[in-house]
């Protein structure tokens, strides 16, 4: 039995002209904004000598992790700096942090939104699934019909590929809040707002934050693959010595990006433990 084809592909092309087509403008201005804030973090990481820059994060560390934190972080952006990385590096986590904070800023409300209603959860939970399971290559495609080659792109395909882990988790913290408290609460003739903001976000803290640094870490493994459509950075430099076969260049851009996601990974875990003495 011959079942014709279905034409998905077609379907999803045509979406896409129509999309490019009507909405040429919105996708203009998107693309002027998250340029800016790339541009303007990498220019603030960028302003200062390395070696100011390592002092003030290293202090930062002392500040969040302490002594173990501040000598890594130390010793890994001084080898950053040393292998001659330390451009790209924070041309990387400019990206990063672009995307991160734009996951954080559209995944917790939506996260809320899903804590209080079940339509909506049940709305978003198969689209979460499917751009969690979804290859993360696939998402630059039509970043770049919209948005063209370069940074850009790739900070969209992040946020889509890293913002589940944020909206999952916000949805879960506030929804295990104890029922008793949230009737006490209501006993007590808390409003909505209050009960949110004074209850149910800072018992749901913990949680939230574990989602956000999922969330930091999935933009950060979205580096090299950014770099195929002209995001530059040390993933480039991945992406470069992969395809010239250059294994000792690769490693040591590889090891530029472990030390970044480690130093981002201790920092977002400690920052809750300053936040609870």
């Amino acid at each position: 039995m011959n079942i014709p084809k279905l034409p998905l592909g077609r379907l999803i092309e045509q979406i896409e002209e129509w999309l490019t087509l009507y909405f040429g403008p919105v996708f203009d201005f998107i693309h002027a904004v998250i340029g800016g804030m790339v541009a303007g973090i990498n220019a603030g990481l960028t302003f200062l000598p390395a070696i100011a820059v390592i002092l003030l994060i290293t202090a930062l560390a002392y500040w969040i992790g302490k002594w173990r934190l501040a000598l890594f972080a130390l010793i890994g952006l001084l080898l950053i700096d040393n292998l001659g990385l330390w451009a790209p590096s924070m041309q990387s986590l400019a990206l990063v942090l672009t995307a991160s904070v734009l996951a954080v800023l559209i995944g917790v409300p939506i996260g809320i939104l899903c804590a209080q209603s079940a339509a909506a959860r049940n709305v978003a939970t198969p689209i979460l699934d499917f751009m969690q399971t979804m290859p993360a290559f696939v998402y630059l495609l039509p970043a770049v019909s919209f948005f063209s080659l370069g940074v850009v792109p790739g900070v969209i395909a992040s946020i889509i590929f890293a913002i589940p882990p944020t909206i999952r988790l916000t949805s879960l913290g506030i929804r295990q809040v104890s029922p008793e408290l949230v009737e006490a609460a209501d006993a007590f003739g808390s409003t909505p707002r209050q009960k949110l903001f004074k209850l149910q976000l800072p018992l749901a803290l913990p949680t939230i934050m574990a989602g956000i640094n999922q969330t930091i870490m999935l933009s950060l493994s979205m580096v090299v693959i950014s770099s195929m459509i002209g995001a530059q950075g040390v993933g480039a430099y991945v992406y470069r010595a992969v395809s010239q076969a250059k294994t000792g260049a690769g490693f040591e851009a590889g090891i530029a990006i472990v030390v970044l996601a480690i130093l981002l990974d201790r920092l977002t875990q400690n920052a809750l433990k300053i936040k609870h003495k």
